[in-house]
């Protein structure tokens, strides 16, 4: 089992930054690719960022360029970085955990954390 808990999410102005962290317990996260998800209130949750255990990464056109995802194996934590903010940023993000290769798909990952709330105000 692995358990997932993000920090870092907060109130910003639009143009801002936030670091988004998800520390794993349970299991080491060097095996494991992980992801990045939001969902926006009515919305459907969607896919963010993802980075596979062999560190190649995947980003939803909405946020490359802004976003960038990372992992720390020897502190078992995932980040992501997230530059030039906009109100379309705002939602629940969510990180979440898969064995095998990355995926941008929901329903691929097993585990999941309790989400942080990111706000961004025009």
């Amino acid at each position: 089992q692995v358990q997932l808990v993000e920090s870092g999410g907060g109130l910003v102005q639009a143009g801002g930054s936030l670091r988004l962290s998800c520390a794993a317990s349970g299991r080491t996260l060097s095996t494991y690719s992980m992801g990045w998800f939001r969902q926006a209130p009515g919305k459907e949750r969607e896919f963010v960022a993802a980075i596979s255990w062999s560190g190649v990464t995947y980003y939803a056109n909405s946020v490359k360029g802004r976003f960038t995802i990372s992992r720390d194996n020897a502190k078992n934590t995932v980040y992501l970085q997230m530059n030039s903010l906009k109100s379309e940023d705002t939602a629940v993000y969510y990180c979440s955990a898969k064995t095998g290769w990355a995926s941008t798909t929901v329903s691929e990952y097993g585990y999941w954390g309790q989400g942080t709330q990111v706000t961004v105000s025009s």
